[in-house]
């Protein structure tokens, strides 16, 4: 029969038991805490990771369409500007030797020419100043225009005394000018028995426009309204014609005076000597109906233009530095009460207005 167990023995049994009871719990909860923490490292690795990605495409994104924005921005403020701003054919006034220094850079012997003429006009000739007139085959015609208006000048004298608006179907009933249905409106190139309506109109236009500038004398006015008539291109192309049409209509006048034995000025005696221009009619074929389309005004029509508007034509011809051909005058001999205006050019093709 076997012994009864000592309450002692099973009391120290019981101490030894508890401390690995004890461990194996320390154990396990800090091995689920270490899970846990594992776990929540990965999950906020991941968060991080995914918040960085979405960052970095947010700011790629973000990117692109700044630069895509910028770059339409940057489209419309042009498209606007373009649309709102007046686009001048006689540009402001800008510095003479500047104008000079940044069109004629190097040492070619050409430049070198240039820039000596444009330092005698500022020197000598007391030009400060030039404005830039549009480059096309108008621009002799604008310059004079320009200046006539902007200085307010009057209606040549015998304008004053006829109407001109009904000039063209003079030519045609009272002269038997009937080849004046042949006449070109410069780039359009129409012709057709409406010619004489569209003439009309245009020399009315410029009749109506003269008398309103002559009228007014503020200058700053003046300039301003010259700021508006030449931004548009529609309005300055019908004045333009209808200059080449007073033009024509001298050339008729001068040549019915010279079939009866008139004396006449010498540049027509000039003009009606070339077999291209030895009447009206020629003269319109061959030469005024091509200003505006494939060239511009010729010497000899400068001549014409002056004749015709009763202006002293001046232009200083800079290629011709340092001969006597520098300084011109169309025509030749004005009578002395006539305006002058000034032009310079470089190579006799294209004008700007110098500034005093």
């Amino acid at each position: 029969m076997a012994a009864p167990r000592s309450p002692t023995r099973a009391r120290e049994r019981e101490r030894s038991g508890a401390p690995a009871a004890g461990s194996d719990q320390v154990h396990s909860w800090m091995l689920a805490t270490s899970q846990a923490l594992d776990t929540v490292w990965r999950m906020a690795k991941g968060f991080v990771m995914l918040a960085v990605s979405f960052l970095v495409a947010a700011i790629c994104y973000f990117r692109r369409l700044h630069l895509y924005s910028g770059h339409k921005l940057k489209w419309w403020i042009g498209y606007l500007q373009r649309k709102f701003k007046r686009n001048l054919s006689v540009e402001a006034e800008v510095d003479l030797l500047s104008y000079c220094a940044r069109e004629w850079k190097g040492e070619t012997p050409r430049n070198k020419l240039m820039r000596k003429a444009y330092e005698e006009l500022f020197w000598r000739h007391h030009i400060k100043c030039v404005r830039q007139v549009r480059r096309d085959n108008y621009d002799a015609l604008r310059s004079v225009l320009f200046q006539i208006f902007s200085q307010g000048i009057s209606f040549p004298s015998w304008m004053k005394e006829k109407d001109i608006v009904k000039l063209p179907e003079k030519l045609l009933f009272s002269q038997g000018c009937n080849w004046i249905q042949q006449y070109s409106f410069g780039p359009e190139k129409y012709t057709g028995s409406n010619v004489f309506g569209k003439l009309r109109k245009y020399v009315e236009l410029l009749k109506t426009q003269w008398t309103e500038f002559n009228g007014i004398r503020d200058y700053h006015k003046r300039g301003s309204m010259c700021n508006t008539l030449f931004s548009d291109a529609i309005l300055e192309y019908k004045l333009y014609e209808a200059l080449k049409f007073i033009m024509l209509y001298q050339v008729t006048e001068v040549y019915e005076q010279m079939k009866t034995k008139k004396v006449i000025p010498s540049l027509f005696r000039l003009l009606f000597s070339r077999e291209t221009s030895s009447d009206p009619l020629s003269f319109m074929m061959n030469h005024l109906n091509s200003v505006g389309d494939t060239c511009g005004l010729e010497q000899i029509d400068m001549f014409i233009l002056g004749y015709s508007l009763e202006v002293k034509i001046k232009v200083f011809r800079l290629f011709k530095f340092n001969s006597r051909d520098f300084e011109v005058c169309y025509p030749e001999e004005p009578l002395r009460d006539w305006p002058e205006i000034s032009l310079l050019t470089e190579n006799d093709r294209h004008y700007h207005i110098p500034v005093f």
